[in-house]
């Protein structure tokens, strides 16, 4: 007699535990998901932002552990700092005190290389354009600037040769720096606290995209939507999910990021959870998210 597939979530399971076809936290069947074959864009690195105007969702954390899972593959990556708090150039070790030049002098001055402001980390292949509180300057001079909201973009524009994925780290906000990041893009991912209040945002965020998308880029993609700080064991949070799967069907990524106490360790840590707890759940759900990004941007 045949055994008969499991059709209910598989609430606590880790995602590098499911086989392909077995139902996950989503309530849909696990993909089959292999790695792409590498192949050089001639256009330049694909660049994403991980955009949400509520903060405390998991951009950051996201920016740095799907940075350092896709160098894993071999790909050269580039994480920018694009929050005034400076939140990701912390997290990835930086002493803020120390830097001289960040991406806010890329941005606005001219004379400004690229070579005086990245910092290469000890991780192959993932280097990082710092920023402190120098960058909430800028909203208030891009104001003045013509095409002020392609700053950024201009300021990429010569970087995309020599990285294949960009990622850039928004602030919780959909001002002017934000339009920026998504007027550089290629791609958006929204993570989303599995939690009521974050759910609500969604139709201003979405909207927003939608106008960029209208009048300043017109080909700015939804890479997709990600469920973080979830808690398989708590109805709220399935219930959130469920709504966030039933409102965005198949935007929304197959990973889940849960909660655990190795996400605000590795900030202390100052280095992605791939290096700091290689065996961890955290470490393989953002392995397995950047194989469903390589996959859906390939």
């Amino acid at each position: 007699m045949a055994k008969k597939r499991n059709t209910t979530p598989v609430e606590d399971a880790a995602t590098d535990d499911l086989k392909p076809g077995e139902i996950d936290a989503t309530g849909r069947p696990w993909p089959e998901l292999t790695l792409p074959a590498f192949v050089k864009d001639p256009a330049g690195a694909t660049i994403i932002a991980m955009c949400n105007q509520k903060g405390g969702v998991g951009k950051t954390t996201t920016t740095i552990n799907l940075g350092a899972a896709i160098a894993e593959t071999g790909r050269k990556v580039l994480l920018v700092d694009f929050d005034p708090q400076g939140s990701l150039s912390v997290g990835m070790g930086i002493n803020q005190r120390s830097i001289d030049k960040t991406v806010y002098n890329l941005l606005l001055d001219r004379t400004t290389s690229f070579d005086e402001v990245v910092h290469h980390t000890p991780i192959e292949n993932l280097d990082v354009l710092p920023a402190n509180i120098d960058l909430s300057m800028a909203e208030v001079q891009l104001v003045s600037e013509l095409a002020r909201e392609q700053a950024l973009k201009k300021a990429l524009a010569p970087l995309r040769p020599d990285y294949d994925f960009i990622l850039i780290d928004c602030l919780p906000s959909l001002g002017l720096l934000a339009i920026n990041a998504l007027t550089a893009a290629d791609g958006v991912v929204i993570p989303l606290e599995c939690e009521y209040f974050a759910l609500r945002g969604m139709a201003m965020l979405t909207l927003t995209i939608t106008r960029v998308r209208e009048s300043l880029n017109p080909g700015l993609q939804l890479t997709g939507i990600l469920p973080t700080m979830f808690d398989g064991r708590v109805i709220h949070s399935r219930e959130v999910l469920a709504r966030v799967l039933e409102e965005f069907g198949d935007e929304v990524f197959h990973t889940v990021i849960r909660r655990t106490v190795k996400f605000p360790e590795t900030t202390v840590a100052g280095e992605p959870i791939t290096t700091y707890a290689t065996s961890s759940s955290g470490a393989h759900a953002y392995r397995t998210l950047a194989l469903e990004v390589l996959n859906r941007c390939a």
